[in-house]
């Protein structure tokens, strides 16, 4: 049994979620530079030159990409041969609370009645999973309002079909519009239950960036949608041009036989996401 003391864990989410705010992943990076290069809208692609330059100074500066510094959405792994020497989920909470404070991000977080803002950017909201092993996992997405508040979730009907799912997928992203800030990625959690759909959805953000699902099908259908979206020509912040979508993610789950659950959680151009082993 491997012990990892909670204080360590503090410390270790402090500078992931700092980092999660200033620090764009390789993948995001080739990837706006990609959609730039390859733009067809000389408006949009000079939208997307700026976001890149953007990007650019927040990571030299240490400042954040977004003014939205989101609420922050952990997934734990945790191995079962791992103990943690304090209250684990105190660990977390410490460790994001200390991260927005020492990093001077905006805190977003507030009562869902009174709107009272909590002053610290916490709660988090934290899944855990208990994995093999000794290791802890810890994958941090900074989730802005402006992304979040246009996923959706409905439940179809099996007779919908592929094309039932494809058709909404579809027609939320482009209904969005400039909300989400595009260009986004798209996570979608398909069949399981309604919760199920959701979690999943949001849980796609975490593969790299078009980095295809394993199995071939889903691959697909990842494609087509993607192509789908940016054929309706809504672009980089609603300017036109052929990237409304960098990437879509598709995680599937067996479902009842009498239910399709489709959920889409939309991530923004800058797709801000950190992970850590311990």
């Amino acid at each position: 049994m491997r012990i990892v003391q909670a204080d360590e864990i503090t410390k270790a989410v402090r500078a992931q979620t700092i980092d999660a705010a200033t620090d764009l992943e390789p993948d995001i990076l080739d990837a706006l530079l990609a959609a730039r290069d390859s733009e067809t809208s000389p408006l949009s692609r000079n939208v997307l030159e700026l976001l890149i330059s953007n990007a650019d100074i927040a990571s030299r500066e240490k400042i954040p990409l977004c003014q939205d510094t989101g609420v922050s959405v952990v997934f734990v792994e945790i191995g079962q041969d791992v103990h943690v020497e304090g209250i684990l989920e105190e660990a977390l909470q410490a460790g994001v609370a200390q991260g927005y404070e020492d990093g001077y991000l905006r805190k977003s977080v507030c009562d869902p009645l009174t709107r009272v803002n909590t002053g610290t950017n916490t709660p988090a909201v934290i899944h855990y999973d208990i994995v093999p092993g000794d290791e802890i996992h810890i994958s941090l997405l900074p989730k802005g309002c402006g992304s979040e508040n246009m996923s959706g979730l409905t439940m179809l009907p099996p007779s919908a079909g592929i094309q039932g799912m494809i058709d909404f997928v579809v027609e939320l992203v482009v209904q969005a519009g400039p909300n989400p800030c595009p260009p986004v990625t798209v996570g979608v959690g398909m069949g399981g239950t309604f919760e199920k759909a959701a979690l999943l959805a949001k849980k796609s953000l975490l593969r790299p960036l078009g980095q295809p699902h394993p199995r071939e099908d889903i691959a697909q259908l990842e494609q087509q949608i993607k192509q789908e979206i940016n054929e309706r020509g809504m672009g980089v912040h609603g300017l036109g041009g052929n990237h409304t979508s960098l990437a879509v993610h598709i995680e599937p789950f067996p479902s009842h036989i009498a239910s399709l659950p489709v959920a889409v959680n939309i991530q923004c151009h800058a797709h801000r996401y950190k992970k850590i082993i311990l």
